[in-house]
């Protein structure tokens, strides 16, 4: 498991630096066409959007997703479920959510484990017994020990940050004039292309980041609690019934447990989630080797 986990975090270093060395090159590339002063702007912006997402994130992303904070009295189970977690993993006591909803799944938000927040759906509760459900949010709190919410956010504001790029370069690059001598058709070649390929870029690396985040998480919890076979049998109640929430939410769905939206076929290749078969498979390697 210690292997696993720590492949993982070596994995997920080198695909944020290769994102941020696509920001890097795609600003480089605007400032070649249309000047440095809005390549700062640019830059400048996404920043902003990026301080934004960091800070307010969390409570945006319970809002939109109806979750209610409980306390201790409320509901008992979840409560001392997440707190003797909390205790192994040597973590603050997380706020606790529940959401009204009957498909089996949660999330974890927060940038920091002194600022995090745990949220099952009332399915979740109803459907996991007792090592499911401790299997289940073991996954949750290890996003929070291992600040994958934070690696998250940063990956889904740099998405940002190339879409914005990407969109300035193409308007820059298709309406200059096409009379300036200066103009070099390489880099106007070169800016086209760019604006075409950055957001499928810009997506299947934050998609391979959310995948390696949630086969880190898998391993974490499963190391917490010391029983794979809970997380396990989780997974397979999951893949049994399904995981899709009734209220649709595209921007938060990198944070669940197992994919809440609807699709299927093509729509699984852009996944944030690893196919559940998978995450069994290595759940059940890691037992093995433990």
């Amino acid at each position: 498991m210690y292997s696993e986990i720590a492949s993982n975090k070596r994995k997920t270093v080198f695909i944020m630096a290769g994102f941020l060395v696509f920001v890097v090159v795609l600003a480089w590339l605007l400032g070649q066409i249309n000047g440095m002063g809005t390549m700062y702007f640019v830059l400048i912006f996404g920043l902003s959007y990026a301080a934004i997402s960091y800070f307010a994130g969390s409570r945006w992303s319970l809002a939109v997703n109806n979750a209610r904070e409980i306390q201790k009295n409320d509901n008992p189970r979840l409560w001392r479920t997440v707190e003797n977690l909390a205790i192994t993993d040597g973590l603050p006591m997380p706020r606790v959510y529940i959401m009204n909803d009957p498909a089996p799944n949660a999330f974890a938000t927060g940038r920091d484990p002194n600022h995090s927040a745990v949220c099952v759906t009332s399915g979740l509760l109803d459907m996991m017994d007792d090592n499911e459900l401790q299997g289940v949010l073991a996954h949750e709190l290890g996003h929070v020990k291992n600040y994958d919410i934070r690696v998250s956010m940063l990956a889904f504001a740099l998405a940002a940050v190339i879409a914005v790029l990407a969109d300035a370069i193409l308007r820059m690059t298709w309406f200059r004039n096409r009379d300036n001598e200066n103009d070099s058709p390489v880099l106007l070649a070169a800016g086209i292309v760019a604006a075409i390929v950055a957001p499928l870029v810009a997506t299947m690396i934050q998609l391979a980041i959310s995948r390696k985040r949630e086969y880190l998480a898998d391993a974490t919890g499963a190391l917490t609690t010391r029983y794979p076979e809970g997380l396990v049998s989780a997974l397979e109640k999951i893949a049994q019934t399904g995981s899709t929430l009734r209220k649709q939410n595209t921007a938060t769905a990198h944070f669940f447990f197992a994919n809440p939206l609807r699709g299927h076929s093509l729509n699984n290749l852009f996944s944030t989630h690893p196919p559940i078969e998978e995450r069994i498979a290595r759940l059940r390697e890691m037992g093995t080797h433990a």
